[in-house]
């Protein structure tokens, strides 16, 4: 295949990538292409799911639920960003992607990884507040402040890629470069581009720390108060009803962040291990495909509300039928 090229100063730039992805045989990339197509369609499912449910539900229309909702959406969109090239890698010999594709994949999966890291946090001091500050709940948690929240954690997001993308999309990649992945990520194009990366990779480590380290001592600060509230709870039934609040969003927090912790920490160090490609499956297709469902299983209101919602769906069409007969 002829690529194509640009002179840059006097330099081949390429306009393409080669993403590597998984090299296996034939046979298996089809299976592959299956099980990945199978979580991909199944986490879209899940939330869109919780979404109606909570829209539908009137007694879901608190804060905690507004969230989650917005975790939901944040998913979908956060899949939808890899899976769908993904797909197609596995059925095709052209494995390419353009330079302004790549590099569009990687801001916005970076914007929702680190939209991601804030409403967790968010949802953390959430919780705080209503086992801590239970009286004081409605109060503090008004409908303004959580869209005000919600609104922050997209902005932050949206800015923290802008800047990021901003060191990362104007560095030389030369030649025909093959990136050892499935999609594009900040490590494999730190590892492949072609002069001193040494300052994006600075100004790329001083924003993951902004964005990971701020709200995991605000997750930890949360919940080592919740802790300290809960152990005050003199009844063992109390004590189990305030932790399962907050079990399932203690859950989904360390899944997320064990999983992306060491990845974004120090991205071009663990770009030089092939386990970083088994680890960015965990956080970009189990881990949301997971997240739904440890919400419905630990939580008795989403549970309700999504077997309304399924029912609902289901009577409908038959409820139509027995008035057109």
């Amino acid at each position: 295949m002829i690529t194509k090229v640009l002179e840059v100063d006097n330099r081949t730039a390429a306009v393409h990538f080669i993403l590597l992805g998984f090299p296996t045989r034939p046979a298996f990339q089809m299976l592959l292409f299956l099980v990945f197509l199978a979580a991909y369609l199944l986490t879209l499912l899940e939330n869109v799911l919780i979404i109606l449910a909570i829209r539908s539900d009137g007694k879901l229309h608190k804060p905690m639920y507004f969230f989650l909702s917005n975790l939901s959406f944040l998913e979908m969109w956060y899949v939808t960003v890899i899976s769908p090239k993904m797909l197609v890698d596995f059925l095709s010999h052209d494995k390419t992607i353009s330079f302004n594709g790549c590099m569009t994949q990687l801001y916005f999966f970076v914007t929702f990884v680190c939209t991601e890291y804030i409403l967790l946090a968010v949802m953390a001091f959430d919780r705080h507040v209503a086992i801590c500050n239970p009286l004081r709940y409605s109060v503090i948690m008004t409908n303004q402040l959580c869209g005000t929240l919600a609104g922050g954690c997209w902005l932050c997001g949206l800015v923290t890629a802008m800047i990021k993308m901003v060191f990362i999309a104007r560095l030389y990649y030369c030649g025909t470069p093959h990136i050892n992945h499935y999609f594009c990520d900040i490590s494999p194009l730190l590892n492949v581009c072609c002069e001193d990366s040494s300052q994006a990779e600075l100004v790329d480590f001083f924003l993951a720390l902004m964005v990971i380290a701020v709200p995991l001592c605000v997750v930890v600060a949360s919940y080592a108060s919740i802790l300290s509230t809960i152990l005050r709870i003199p009844s063992a039934q109390g004590r189990q009803k305030a932790f399962s609040t907050c079990a399932s969003h203690l859950t989904v927090v360390i899944l997320f962040y064990s999983t992306t912790l060491f990845t974004y920490a120090r991205p071009k160090l663990m770009y030089a291990y092939d386990s970083n490609k088994a680890v960015s499956v965990l956080y970009t297709v189990i881990v949301p495909l997971l997240n739904p469902i440890i919400y419905c299983l630990r939580n008795r209101e989403v549970k309700a509300a999504l077997k309304k919602t399924i029912l609902c769906k289901r009577s409908g069409p038959m409820e139509d039928m027995a008035l057109s007969n």
